[in-house]
């Protein structure tokens, strides 16, 4: 089974209050191309301006750590192929350490929080400041238990409101990347999946999009 984990990224969308939206445009046009091929050949190239927290997004450690990783220079083994544990947590205004179960069950997985909050995706809810977010405690047994990734699919894995943002500054200074605005977690079994998360290595960049992938067999079970 193949989970497709990402937001669409569309024109004009909002990912994040106050965050410009993405523009996308004709650069080239299959009318201006065909004017100068061959009949019945035309192509078109498009272009895309958008900021690196739009849609589906991995956060590097760049992004609040200056000395650390931007996008460019993540690890692959951080991304690709990373044995996923889910954490289910739908509906919890705030994920703490007891959520998270055995500490020992997350040792370098990806770890992707299921709180339920994507079903408002384009809503004004989904943008309201009190989305669900992980707490300090959280944060500490995540890195002390050496996981790949983090994400959730929320506004912000931080309590927007609290301005000491203890998840990604602690995730981050542990090098441990972020992936906000997931969807579908849902359809994604508590173990046995694995996780693509690729951006494109552009080097100074501290965010950017993601296509995000799960993947299992079939005769996986699901867990509650």
């Amino acid at each position: 089974m193949i989970v497709d984990l990402s937001h669409e990224i569309v024109a004009g969308m909002t990912t994040y209050p106050g965050m410009a939206p993405p523009r996308v445009q004709v650069a080239t046009s299959r009318e201006d191309s065909a004017a100068r091929l061959s009949a019945g050949v035309s192509f078109e190239i498009a272009s895309a301006s958008l900021v690196g927290n739009t849609g589906t997004y991995v956060d590097a450690p760049y992004h609040y750590h200056r000395e650390r990783a931007d996008v460019a220079q993540l690890p692959l083994e951080r991304l690709v192929n990373v044995p996923i544990a889910v954490v289910h947590a739908f509906d919890v205004p705030a994920v703490t350490a007891a959520h998270l179960g055995d500490p020992g069950a997350l040792w370098g997985r990806a770890v992707l929080v299921y709180t339920g909050w994507a079903r408002y995706w384009q809503t004004p809810r989904y943008l309201d400041l009190d989305c669900p977010h992980l707490t300090a405690d959280a944060v500490e047994v995540l890195v002390n238990a050496n996981v790949a990734v983090v994400g959730i699919d929320s506004l912000n894995i931080d309590d927007p409101r609290d301005p000491d943002r203890p998840a990604h500054h602690g995730l981050l200074g542990a090098d441990i990347p972020i992936i906000e605005h997931l969807t579908n977690l849902d359809r994604v079994p508590v173990t046995g999946a694995r996780l693509v998360a690729l951006p494109p290595p552009v080097r100074g960049m501290a965010s950017f999009p993601v296509r995000a992938v799960a993947t299992y067999e079939a005769e996986t079970t699901y867990e509650a």
